[in-house]
């Protein structure tokens, strides 16, 4: 074996010398990189308490928007319930100013039957001397009559008109004829009266069947 043959082989070159000088430091950097990224034990703990208050604060925070869902729930009811009282209201008002009378002339309608069954009763009677007395009840009831209408009170119409239970009520039935077909009101036995709209006594009639 040659001197040259023997330096070779124990002797490594230049280059072979950097390259492992290279892969040491690689190896080193390597080392050194795990060793930085391995966190220790102060730091994890950190983390678990870090995590522990953010659950916390995430519950909190539905336990919150569920407390408000629910008192906007309250709120919105309350409200409606608020609106619908102020619209009964309103309806009752309108009712009383529409309908406002209704009790007077419920106290005077009797008054006015009683003018009427005397006028009738002195016509039939035919007595000339007690002439001054009809024209004076005659009187007396247009007048009433006038100061009812005035007030939106009026008489229901029902002589030969067809018969309708939502103004008039039969407490009498008779045959039909050629005159009065069936379901036609013969006969009014006491004048029925309205308030606008407002049916304060219905018609008493006799009706033909």
């Amino acid at each position: 074996m040659t001197k040259s043959e023997i330096d070779a082989e124990e002797f490594p070159s230049e280059e072979d010398l950097n390259t492992q000088k290279k892969s040491i430091k690689s190896e080193k950097k390597h080392s050194q990189t795990v060793k930085e990224d391995k966190p220790t034990d102060e730091q994890a703990d950190s983390k678990k308490v870090d995590t522990a208050v953010v659950d916390k604060l995430l519950d909190k925070n539905q336990e919150l928007e569920a407390q408000l869902k629910e008192a906007q729930d309250k709120y919105l009811r309350a409200e409606a319930e608020i609106q619908n009282i102020k619209k009964h209201n309103q309806q009752d008002q309108a009712a009383l100013i529409k309908y406002d009378g209704q009790k007077l002339a419920t106290a005077i309608l009797p008054s006015l039957d009683n003018l009427q069954r005397a006028l009738t009763a002195q016509e039939q009677n035919q007595d000339t001397s007690s002439q001054g007395i009809i024209t004076g009840v005659e009187m007396v009831l247009k007048h009433l009559k006038q100061a009812l209408a005035e007030n939106n009170v009026v008489e229901i119409e029902a002589q030969d008109q067809k018969f309708d239970p939502t103004v008039h009520q039969a407490v009498q039935t008779v045959p039909a004829d050629d005159q009065h077909p069936a379901e036609t009101v013969v006969q009014v036995l006491q004048a029925g009266y309205k308030l606008k709209d407002r049916v304060i006594r219905p018609s008493m009639v006799v009706v033909a069947q």
